[in-house]
């Protein structure tokens, strides 16, 4: 008669044979590359917090520039018209945006010749979309160098799989061999992954602010046509 305690030892000699499932979560994965990983994964860290936070920072101050009341000009070429200048320059000092302080800035060169007049606005216009474009480049450069700064991970890893290789013996061992792939590969995916970040969030960015500016021209146009308009 067999005993439970000779089944279970069958049992566990069956199931000793068995391979064991592996997981690595993504905290093992950075930290399994040694120091030089951990290092270079912080600094691509360090720039997705800096890219989100211009990005963001950017699409609110784009937003809230691209806010202008649609009667907004009807209401600033009546007052023109009836000569009502003051009455114009409050109102564009209300509405407090850029197309309003392209206009107020025209307003003041009222009297003058046209082509004064446009280089008033157009002075104004470039200190507009400058501030519009504040730290923009930066999105740029982070989305240049995340990737570089990757690659630069993936060779200091080969270097370190190829020491650890050399003081082996000969013998190669995956073990030996892990701490410097895990550089390799985790800062590779670290950098891309920034990288593709800051790049679409710089293209938005970009994109938002062209509509804003397409937005000042158009105002700024329909002004200087309303002052060059026979009397």
């Amino acid at each position: 008669m067999i005993s439970l305690n000779t089944i279970q030892d069958e049992v566990d000699i069956l199931t000793e044979g068995e391979p064991v499932e592996k997981t690595l979560s993504i905290i093992e994965l950075i930290t399994s590359g040694g120091t030089s990983g951990i290092v270079i994964i912080l600094i691509l860290f360090i720039l997705l917090i800096i890219a989100t936070y211009i990005y963001f920072e950017r699409i609110f101050a784009i937003k809230a520039a691209s806010k202008v009341d649609s009667n907004f000009m009807n209401q600033i070429k009546d007052h023109v018209s009836n000569g009502k200048i003051d009455s114009a320059q409050m109102l564009c000092a209300q509405q407090n945006s850029p197309v309003s302080r392209l206009i107020a800035k025209g307003i003041t060169r009222i009297g003058k010749p046209l082509e004064d007049i446009n280089t008033a606005i157009e002075n104004a216009g470039r200190l507009e979309i400058y501030s519009l474009e504040k730290n923009v480049s930066v999105l740029a450069t982070i989305s240049g160098v995340a990737p570089m700064i990757g690659f630069l991970g993936t060779v200091v890893g080969m270097i370190i799989s190829i020491f650890e290789l050399a003081n082996a013996g000969g013998t190669i061992q995956m073990d030996v061999l892990a701490s410097g792939l895990y550089t390799a590969m985790t800062t590779t995916v670290g950098g891309l992954i920034v990288g593709i970040i800051a790049y679409v969030a710089y293209n938005h960015v970009v994109g938002r602010t062209n509509k804003v500016v397409y937005q000042m021209e158009a105002n700024s146009i329909e002004f200087l046509d309303h002052l060059n308009e026979p009397i």
